[in-house]
């Protein structure tokens, strides 16, 4: 929990090394692949050909990061293998801020599946699940960046932006499914699931107003934050630490660098649905909806903060912008630049403790399918198909269209190869799946990077993902 700012531009900048999906979802690319067991986490009506039992942890595990600015936006070559960040006097203005968009997206997830197993019976498909998805969002606006970069441009410089924003959550997931035939061409399905919340953490600010001059750094802000990690977690004032005196103008405000947290549990508790439908159009063409995590979670022992209604002073950012020839350029490696930069943003959001144990409710976010499934006529085996994805999450929203070519020449093995256009830019998707009978093993990704630089930097924007799983199955064949 400590630097909770400093980690959000860490995944910025270093997230490779790490997550979304914002929940956790099969992959996209096998939506329209009969012969992969998870279609049901897209859509609760698409029931598996034959009964599974997933390997636990093995069964089904994701990594995620989407981004729609890329890592060596962040990080740039000083020779000699070395890099050095944004910040550097070595780096333009203009040539960093000429990359970032107006709004910066950067969402990490990771899911495990625990287990999970499906079968038919009770009049249709059912499926049951336990897994752990952890997911944090970064929103950085271009102007703060333009202030933490340029800095003073004249005697008095004005910045403003809005929808400053971190998100995280570690959420334990309980789901019971199932899908049924209605009529000949309708099948639907739902799918309830019970949450266990391990971690959420929602900070914000909505607006920033900062002045710089020569004699003052002005900032005003309106800004909330909300963290809950159960019973262990401590955030402590300056005037807990003994660092202000009581009735101090900063008595109440957060110390980041001494939050603690010694004692794992719940600190929160909810119920989503997913809804969906399919429906046989024409002989050649079926259609599909799903709406997936309709509901709330409610938070308890939760720590809030908010920046004052009060002008404050800022005096800048230190100790950042190194090169070779600074003289403490050895005590100023790449990451101690980061944290550096944590520091001075954690004194320049000012956030001061408002209440502890309090509880919160949030939505889950929620995620709207659409696809389109064409069978070729003159050979059932190629299936071209249309998925638009819409996740619905305030500032943390995205939208997504992805065109696909699946192949199944066979019973037992089928792949997809897919284009995707969205939010975080486009990307190439596939997935390889075998499926003969008594077990499943499938491997792929909605999104890759195939560009380096020689420090292993991705080039271009940070998107990249890759599930694989392996599972039995057991009874014959059926679809639909």
């Amino acid at each position: 929990m400590k630097h909770i700012i400093y980690k959000a531009m860490a995944v910025a900048a270093m997230s490779i090394a790490a997550v979304s999906v914002t929940a956790q979802e099969a992959l996209r690319s096998a939506y329209f692949l009969p012969g992969y067991n998870f279609r049901h986490e897209l859509n609760p009506a698409l029931a598996p050909e034959r009964g599974y039992i997933a390997i636990p942890a093995l069964g089904g595990l994701n990594v995620g990061l989407n981004s729609n600015v890329g890592l060596n936006t962040f990080l740039y070559p000083m020779g000699g293998g070395k890099l050095t960040t944004f910040m550097s006097p070595t780096v333009g203005a203009n040539e960093f801020l000429d990359k970032l968009k107006d709004k910066n997206h950067i969402t990490e997830s990771l899911g495990i599946n625990i287990l999970s197993f499906g079968f038919r019976g009770f009049g249709g498909y059912n499926t049951v699940g336990i897994s752990v998805r952890q997911t944090a969002s970064v929103v950085i606006p271009k102007d703060m960046f333009a202030f933490m970069k340029r800095g003073m441009t004249g005697p008095t410089t004005h910045y403003n932006f809005k929808d400053l924003g971190v998100n995280a959550n570690a959420i334990g997931e309980i789901a019971l499914g199932h899908s049924r035939r209605i009529t000949k061409d309708l099948r639907v399905g739902a799918k309830v699931k019970v949450l266990l919340g391990g971690a959420n953490l929602n900070a914000r600010i909505s607006n920033m107003d900062i002045t710089l001059s020569d004699k003052v750094w002005q900032v005003q802000a309106q800004g909330e934050m909300a963290v809950a990690a159960g019973k262990g977690l401590y955030v402590p004032t300056k005037y807990e630490l003994g660092e202000e005196r009581a009735g101090s103008p900063d008595a109440d405000m957060v110390e980041w660098g001494d939050i603690e947290y010694d004692k794992f549990g719940l600190s929160g508790f909810g119920m989503g649905f997913d809804l969906g439908a399919t429906y046989q159009l024409l002989p050649e063409l079926e259609l599909s909806a799903a709406v997936l995590d309709l509901g709330m979670m409610t938070w308890n022992n939760v720590v809030k903060a908010q920046t004052p209604s009060t002008t404050w002073s800022f005096d800048g950012f230190k100790d950042i912008a190194v090169d070779s020839s600074d003289p403490n350029y050895e005590e100023n490696k790449l990451g101690n630049q980061f944290e550096n930069m944590g520091d001075d943003l954690e004194d320049c959001t000012n956030f001061r403790r408002t209440e502890t144990g309090a509880k919160r409710t949030t939505g889950l976010g929620t995620t709207v399918t659409l696809g389109a499934a064409y069978t070729l006529p003159v050979w059932k085996g190629f299936v071209g198909g249309l998925l638009l994805t819409q996740r619905i999450d305030g500032i943390y929203s995205w939208t997504e269209g992805r065109v696909s070519a699946n192949l199944i020449p066979c019973g037992w093995f089928d792949l997809s190869a897919n284009y995707a256009l969205s939010s975080f830019g486009s990307s190439l998707g596939w997935i390889i799946n075998f499926h003969p009978a008594g077990f499943n093993l499938f491997i792929g990704s909605d999104y890759q990077f195939y560009k380096v630089t020689e420090q292993y930097i991705p080039v271009g924007k940070a998107n990249a993902n890759i599930q694989f799983g392996i599972n039995f199955t057991f009874g014959k064949r059926k679809r639909g």
